[in-house]
């Protein structure tokens, strides 16, 4: 065999080479090489560099999480024993009367009135199809209190019953009654139920209900055995966060002195400063939301229903279940939003020739600046994030993605404790650190502003996040491509081409995140600076004195600017929805 010279002796390859140096890991990465797109599209080759981006983010949640479930997991054993005999067994009796109680009234109230309005004809329905989501603009607090101000016995209700009847005994004391905070919960929160619940029934269409009756149901008997199933997975993630909004309440409850969890945490911080307690109340919660947020993941993903995308025809009512239709719509919208939001208006015009002073015009403002600085940071944190989700599609960055946006389903006074430990912690040895300088202090962080910006970014990021990603989702792989092939890197084309096709998702985030902000309560009271107060504390602090006519004006203030995320969201619901007017 003729010797051959290096020209004509085959190379070995690079993944020969390379194994031949035992670097067989190059190796295999190699010759996965080619592949290398499609697995990470597919989450089997993770990508680090979305995990390092999204993690620090993802801490916003993790740190105060950690910290809650961390005093569970070493409880200490006199602080247990004190909760479980005085404190857990009536506080989880009240709480869970009160989830079963208002769950079945959201139930009773928003399904039929997601039905009426998608699938029927009546007088009104087109105004009242988006006219019931508003009460999702009065936060809970401040229609308890409205509530409280209109039935109690001093109130309107019973003055003008006392007028008619010469006595008003026999009318129910909704002071301190289970039964009045279950009617404000049920007229706060059905909205969610409506609102997911009408949109599973415009998807289906008339024709499942004129199939139904072809095999001889009645309308009624159609209702309740094909359109309900169906919609039942819909009706169960509406049910799921009302479940969540009611176990995280703490304004309506504290006006109804009804002791629940977070009542219970609030007065074990405050009344009997034992943090301990505090915290430790903060993990059962926890706990119980994320069984919730289980259940509600579950029941998305539960079936797969086929959507109908033709307009349909509506059931036209005839004679006085038209009319009962629009009575039982009319009776709801009343309760829920508009006499609310006339006793309000008429409390707010007794006093603001007194109470529109400079101090109220400070509330205002801090409330403003606390609504924009964390709206900002929540926008910037949420495009970041939504950007390396869409770059990164590995399941490491996707779950760390995913617990950067858990804190929404955290209850605030949760929040409030996981920020406070850690940073209490971190206070004392910086102190501790300063001390042989002769620098003594009482705290740095605790109690300052930076502290309630973290908690309320932790807690707010997932509503900006859902915002900008939606958005980020109308983009094209091919626009991203085309970016590619004239050259530009990843953050050129976040400049050229994201950042200017975000810009309605972006605006819709930063109002969403600011409004809510300006209505949130229990993270701002936990944790605010001394004597920095907002619109929201000003309220409960009224509220607390049952000063119900000066509360009122910083409530129509709130109540107001919560009318901005309502209307997004009904323009988007009515575009969305299939077969929807």
């Amino acid at each position: 065999m003729p010797p051959t010279s290096d020209r004509t002796r085959p190379k070995p390859s690079a993944c020969w080479t390379a194994w031949a140096t035992a670097d067989r890991g190059r190796c295999f990465l190699s010759a996965l090489t080619p592949a290398a797109p499609a697995l990470r599209r597919r989450g089997l080759l993770p990508s680090g560099r979305g995990f390092v981006l999204a993690l620090p983010i993802a801490l916003l949640t993790l740190v105060p999480l950690a910290a809650v479930l961390g005093l569970a997991l070493a409880p200490q054993a006199e602080i247990w024993g004190h909760l479980w005999q005085y404190v857990l067994p009536r506080v989880l009796a009240n709480t869970a009367v009160l989830m079963l109680l208002v769950g079945v009234a959201v139930l009773a109230v928003g399904v039929p009135l997601a039905w009426l309005t998608a699938m029927c004809e009546f007088p009104g329905r087109r105004f009242f199809a988006w006219a019931l989501v508003l009460p999702l603009a009065i936060p809970a607090y401040v229609l308890a209190f409205v509530q409280m101000g209109l039935f109690e016995y001093a109130g309107p209700v019973q003055a003008a019953l006392r007028d008619a009847f010469g006595s008003s005994r026999w009318f129910p004391d909704i002071r301190g009654s289970l039964w009045g905070l279950v009617l404000v919960l049920a007229l706060a929160f059905y909205p969610y139920v409506y609102l997911l619940a009408r949109s599973a029934f415009l998807t289906q269409g008339r024709r499942c209900i004129e199939a139904a009756q072809a095999l001889g149901l009645s309308p009624l008997a159609a209702f309740f055995q094909v359109a309900l199933p169906l919609a039942r997975p819909w009706i169960g993630a509406g049910l799921a966060l009302v479940l969540m909004e009611v176990l995280a309440d703490f304004g309506a409850i504290a006006v109804f002195n009804y002791d629940t969890f977070t009542t219970a945490l609030y007065k074990s911080w405050f009344d009997l400063h034992n943090m301990a307690a505090a915290a430790q109340l903060a993990s059962l919660l926890v706990l119980a939301v994320l069984l919730l947020v289980a259940a509600e993941q579950r029941s998305r993903r539960a079936q797969r229903f086929h959507a109908s995308a033709a307009r349909q025809q509506r059931i036209a009512l005839q004679g006085p279940a038209r009319w009962l239709a629009g009575g039982f719509c009319l009776l709801v919208f009343a309760a829920a939003f508009a006499v609310p939001m006339l006793q309000i208006v008429l409390w707010a015009l007794s006093v603001w020739r007194t109470d529109l002073n400079a101090d109220y015009w400070g509330y205002a403002w801090n409330t403003l600046f606390l609504g924009l600085v964390t709206a900002a940071v929540c926008t910037l944190l949420a495009l970041l994030l939504a950007w390396v989700r869409r770059r990164h599609t590995d399941a490491l960055t996707r779950w760390t993605v995913r617990l950067a946006v858990l804190g929404y389903a955290l209850p605030g006074v949760v929040l409030a404790v996981g920020v406070f430990v850690p940073i209490a912690w971190l206070d004392a040895r910086l102190m501790a650190w300063l001390a042989p300088f002769g620098i003594e202090t009482l705290g740095i962080l605790k109690g300052s502003l930076a502290a309630m910006l973290l908690a309320l970014a932790a807690r707010f990021l997932a509503v900006a996040f859902h915002a900008t990603d939606c958005a980020m989702q109308r983009i094209t792989r091919s626009q991203e491509d085309a970016c590619a092939s004239l050259g530009l890197g990843p953050w050129q084309t976040l400049r050229r081409l994201h950042l200017p096709l975000l810009r309605t998702g972006l605006l819709s985030a930063f109002l969403l995140v600011m409004v809510d902000v300006m209505k949130e309560m229990p993270i701002t009271l936990m944790t605010r600076q001394f004597g920095w107060d907002t619109l929201a504390v000003r309220v409960f602090q009224l509220t607390s004195e049952s000063l119900w006519d000066q509360a009122a004006l910083p409530a129509l203030a709130i109540v107001l600017v919560g009318v901005i995320p309502v209307v997004l969201l009904m323009r988007q619901t009515e575009r969305s929805a299939p077969g929807a007017p």
